[in-house]
């Protein structure tokens, strides 16, 4: 039998951006609310480092953990014409997953109320007034953690069933040149001077972080991966004939799949056990970003425990953004749509704060409408009449 634990208000299962950031927002209220964090030991359950971006209108909760911010970006077409925008008060933000765990743990270090637990959870069971996490400690030994209520943020063992998926799949080099090679000012948010599949598309992406290091990153929104040297190969190709720079150092590497789904996400799997993060459907489904959506998400859910209310987490993309997505995946994963030549309309037509605001589902109907003058009717059009007629079908596995 398991040995049972003392009784929490919460236990939050996973220590990544979702079970990080609801734990973080929850210790401000100091010790109203007992929290436990269960993070995954060492070993192939826990997440590998990892890069977050977003945008972000001034100061943010979570400055301190930003790696670097820029005001400017630029979009390329495939024949090199040039989109370079200012983002006005709007800055692009990047963190590194390990720079985020550091920041977090000073701020829970000797919180009360918060327990951090490593263990491997086997199991979530109900119970009358909460549940149970069952969970096996790194010496082997099983353990019962009840709570009146669990926030499970561990990645799904299989996607909902959808009318269309693709896949962002993407392998990414932290380089060092040795001497000055990029513009620490600008990032190049979506270079399409790569070659492009049949349905889907293909763009770099580069994130300078002085003007010697950069994260330089190659990304395909298609059905399926690539193998480990075709991205490579594709990573070389770009610094090498676009950059020209050939002489460079790989400090770091990191590469990823994001599944882009037009799948609804349940967001609560019990009567008192919900999901969050990624989990529970908090990554945009037509550009994959997810932190900001983590926020919303978790800050509502902290508000709802504060005010002693059910803690439902909201559905983080309105119904309209859902709508939208799921065109703009069908038009692309049929190949009506040329994704490089779209993309590059919008940042070259669009203002770029207002088309920010779009990409984070911020955007009210009116400027939603005029965004869609911006783009290719027809091909989204007949995309958004065959949906309803596709079948719904199991999604693959990332």
């Amino acid at each position: 039998m398991p040995e049972v634990g003392v009784r929490s208000d919460v236990v939050i299962i996973g220590a990544g951006a979702a079970g990080l950031s609801l734990a973080e927002q929850l210790s401000d209220a100091g010790p109203s609310l007992s929290v436990r964090l269960v993070q995954a030991p060492s070993g192939p359950l826990r997440p590998a480092p990892r890069t977050w971006c977003f945008w972000e209108n001034g100061a943010g909760r979570y400055d301190e953990a930003v790696t670097a911010a820029w005001n400017r970006m630029r979009v390329r077409s495939p024949d090199g014409h040039l989109v370079d925008a200012s983002t006005g008060s709007v800055r692009y933000k990047m963190i590194r997953s390990t720079d985020f765990e550091a920041v977090i743990a000073r701020r829970l270090t000797d919180r009360r109320g918060l327990t951090r637990t490593e263990a491997t959870v086997e199991a979530v069971e109900g119970t009358a007034d909460g549940a149970h996490v069952l969970v096996r400690t790194p010496d082997g030994r099983p353990e019962s953690l009840p709570a009146r209520w669990v926030f499970d943020s561990r990645p799904l063992g299989s996607l909902p069933r959808a009318r269309t998926t693709l896949l962002q799949h993407f392998r990414g080099w932290f380089v060092r040149t040795p001497r000055p090679a990029f513009d620490s000012g600008s990032i190049e948010l979506m270079d399409f001077r790569t070659p492009q599949p049949e349905r889907g598309l293909a763009f770099s992406y580069v994130l300078p972080t002085s003007t010697r290091t950069a994260l330089v990153e190659y990304t395909q929104f298609s059905a399926s991966v690539l193998s480990g040297d075709c991205y490579d190969h594709a990573l070389r190709t770009y610094l090498h004939d676009v950059l020209h720079i050939r002489d460079f150092h790989i400090e770091a590497r990191e590469e990823g799949v994001i599944p882009m789904t037009d799948a609804r996400f349940a967001r609560q799997s019990g009567a008192s056990v919900f999901r969050i993060g990624a989990a529970g459907g908090a990554t945009r489904p037509s550009t994959g970003y997810t932190f900001t959506a983590i926020q919303r998400q978790t800050s509502s859910i902290a508000a709802a425990l504060l005010a002693g209310r059910r803690p439902v987490p909201p559905a983080p993309h309105s119904r309209r953004s859902h709508a939208m997505d799921a065109i703009l995946l069908q038009a692309l994963a049929s190949g009506r749509l040329d994704g490089a030549a779209f993309f590059t309309r919008l940042f070259s037509r669009v203002p770029t704060e207002r088309l920010l605001r779009f990409l984070d589902g911020a955007t009210t109907l009116y400027e939603d409408l005029s965004i869609g003058l911006h783009s290719p009717v027809l091909p989204l059009l007949r995309s958004a009449v065959s949906l309803p007629t596709r079948p719904l079908r199991p999604s693959p596995t990332p």
